[in-house]
């Protein structure tokens, strides 16, 4: 059973910085990819950003240029470094590992709060 833990969340001013880390519980390199997605209140789950084994990363474009994901394999850890956060930031964000088994498995964190407010 596959487990992710997150961290790192809080409540931040706008303009401010937080790191988000995800742990997992086995190889982050037996993971065909790992990113980070988040939902809002009333709105869906969208994808943040995307990390893949080789190192491939991908944004959305709302956090482009403000966010970096990063991966240490020795750690079995992700990170999301999070700059110059707004208040439509704020949502509760989710670990995602992707493999490739008989079919695509998603396995899933049990998400961190982020607030960005005055």
């Amino acid at each position: 059973q596959v487990q992710l833990v997150e961290s790192g969340g809080g409540s931040v001013q706008p303009g401010g910085s937080l790191r988000l880390s995800c742990a997992a519980s086995e190889g982050i390199v037996s993971f065909n990819a790992m990113g980070w997605y988040r939902q809002a209140p009333g709105k869906q789950r969208e994808l943040v950003a995307t990390i893949t084994s080789r190192g491939t990363t991908n944004y959305a474009d709302s956090v482009k240029d403000r966010f970096t994901i990063s991966r240490d394999n020795a750690k079995n850890t992700v990170l999301l470094q999070m700059n110059s956060l707004k208040a439509e930031d704020t949502a509760v964000y989710y670990c995602n590992a992707k493999r490739l088994e008989s079919f695509w498995v998603d396995y899933w964190g049990q998400g961190t709060q982020v607030t960005v407010s005055s």
